[in-house]
């Protein structure tokens, strides 16, 4: 059986502190966030760990990894959870979610390392401190947020960039976290980058963008946003997006939104739930009651539209204009 995961022996005080998604973390490793200046007791603990400790990790997983796949998860006997990116990276989750173990390949892109930090292991601390998370892009418009969420694919980092080059800034990127106040829900943000696929970031954010790609079976980049871009503090949510699959038959002609009843917002919430993997009744209990909540204290809308990037501003006057913003 393997402990929970400890820090080496003569490990260092970690000099970064950062506060992402609401959450507090302490980290030896430097990440595309802005720094706080002042520390905190109660952060998540990131730091780089040995080969060892994750040789004795696979060790004791309790399945081996199905060849081809290249993401592996394996919750361990002490409840530790055990992530494997094959090829580039690995990470340990310690039971409570405080501390997280960090080891990348060699030829491993430090951007590339980051962004799966700072997305998917970071939610399976966020689960283990009760925490839930959508899968959604945010951005900010005269100090509120607006969410879109959908499948990958379905174009909400366009949508974000798009936001960005009317001038409005980012809010998240990938995971969503929400604290709620009675009925009223405020978004936290992520880190500052946004997540495209070239022709889309040349189209929308200039030819000179530049980014790095997120791992070798995509072209999408990871592109750090410059401080006017993004957004460091929370914002009330002022509404949800759902985003509707290009169309494969007759092309659209016109942006259609429309009011979901709280029963369909729920199922679509339900189904943009950050981070599928864990299952367990009292996650999936948790689950279902905040996308309860959330349909009744936020609209959520149906968002259909033509998928050519020039139709884009229309989109952005028919939400704003929705959005009362």
């Amino acid at each position: 059986m393997i402990r929970a995961v400890q820090q080496p022996s003569g490990h260092r005080r970690s000099p970064f502190t950062y506060r992402l998604y609401g959450l507090f973390l302490r980290s030896e490793l430097p990440l595309p966030c802005p720094e706080l200046q002042e520390s905190h007791q109660n952060a998540v603990d990131l730091f780089e760990a040995p080969d060892s400790l994750f040789v004795q990790a696979r060790q004791n997983a309790s399945s081996e990894p199905t060849p081809g796949d290249w993401f592996q998860h394996t919750r361990l006997s002490d409840g530790s959870d055990y992530l494997r990116w094959s090829g580039l990276f690995e990470f340990l989750v310690s039971p409570e979610g405080r501390r997280i173990a960090c080891r990348a390949c060699n030829g491993t892109t430090q951007e590339a390392f980051q962004a799966y930090l700072v997305s998917q292991v970071l939610s399976f601390a966020l689960l283990k401190h009760g925490i839930e998370s959508l899968h959604a892009t945010v951005v900010v418009v005269q100090q509120q947020a607006v969410a879109f969420l959908g499948n990958s694919g379905y174009g909400k980092s366009s949508l974000g960039a798009a936001f960005l080059r009317a001038g409005h800034t980012l809010l998240t990127d990938d995971i969503l976290v929400l604290t709620e106040n009675g009925r009223r829900f405020t978004a936290h943000p992520g880190p500052p980058r946004i997540k495209l696929f070239p022709d889309i970031a040349k189209t929308l954010l200039g030819k000179q963008v530049a980014g790095i790609p997120m791992n070798p079976t995509t072209s999408k980049l990871v592109i750090p946003l410059a401080s006017q871009q993004s957004s460091e503090a929370a914002a009330p949510l002022r509404a949800i997006y759902m985003l509707r699959p290009p169309t494969t038959g007759v092309p659209l002609t016109r942006v259609t939104l429309t009011l979901l009843s709280q029963r369909r917002a729920c199922l679509d919430l339900l189904a943009n739930t950050y981070n599928p993997v864990i299952v367990k009744p009292d996650r999936l209990a948790r689950q279902f009651n905040l996308t309860v909540r959330l349909a009744a204290g936020v609209p959520v809308k149906s968002l259909s539209y033509p998928r050519d990037l020039a139709f884009l501003p229309e989109v952005l006057t028919a939400i704003k204009s929705d959005a009362n913003l």
